[in-house]
């Protein structure tokens, strides 16, 4: 287990668009260059819209309070920059999708990805929302079924997602973890296998394949992982074993 790894079980979980906070012309120079550097080797990688955490505070009553603040994908390089102060922190949704009979559902991304090769649940970087739509839970929880339906090709309803732990880890990223419920195996690994079908010639998917993990050594055989995966694996599983068989979502 990862003990950088933060976990809060939050019972109410409120986001508050915060001021961005200021970065030098000097440190903008700097970004600029590592970003071209990075677009050079990459070019897959693109300024997209995306949210940087400013602050997350929690209270003993369950509340977390998340401050953030609209940036693109390039103020990430500011960790590179900055030997102190504030440094952009990812804001990122994911599915634990169980499965019936137990294992939850877990991806390796492609190359051309954030985490090529990791291992990692279902999932994406949160984005801004629209014009006049409020960035809340509600919206989290659309932007999750959407990544459960682009990566796995399983459409569940938004509001049958529960809100079930949230995560602050490598370079203080916030994971903002949702549970589905139980599936057959057969019939997740079905959507998949037409998810990919459907993809045009020439086009490769975000994941390279999907598994289902019940245990550390189930994981740990599958390679790299992301750094949030194996402790909430951890996390999940003893709250099964606790619960019985079924999982039971820490929070509504």
């Amino acid at each position: 287990m990862n003990p950088a790894v933060e976990f809060f079980d939050a019972r109410h979980l409120e986001l508050v668009e915060a001021a961005m906070p200021s970065v030098s012309a000097e440190e903008r120079y700097a970004m600029d260059r590592i970003w071209d550097r990075e677009t050079a080797a990459n070019p897959a990688l693109f300024d997209g819209p995306a949210v940087a955490c400013v602050s997350l505070q929690a209270d003993p009553s369950g509340r977390l309070a998340l401050s953030w603040a609209p940036v693109t994908y390039r103020y990430r390089a500011l960790r590179r920059i900055r030997s102190a102060g504030w440094k952009p922190s990812s804001v990122f949704v994911t599915v634990l999708q169980p499965v019936l009979g137990g294992g939850l559902v877990v991806r390796r991304g492609a190359g051309w990805t954030a985490h090529p090769g990791r291992w990692q649940l279902p999932g994406g970087s949160v984005e801004p929302s629209p014009a006049e739509q409020p960035l809340d839970l509600d919206s989290l929880r659309h932007h999750a079924a959407r990544e459960l339906a682009e990566e796995v090709g399983l459409k569940v309803e938004a509001d049958t997602l529960k809100l079930w732990a949230v995560s602050r880890g490598e370079h203080g990223n916030v994971g903002i973890h949702f549970a589905s419920r139980p599936l057959p195996e057969t019939l997740v690994r079905r959507h998949h296998r037409e998810l990919l079908s459907s993809l045009g010639d020439g086009v490769e998917p975000e994941l390279e394949q999907i598994e289902i993990v019940d245990s550390a050594q189930k994981l740990a055989a599958l390679g790299p992982t992301v750094d949030y995966l194996a402790p909430l694996l951890a996390r999940w599983t003893a709250q099964v074993t606790a619960a019985g068989s079924t999982m039971r979502p820490a929070a509504n």
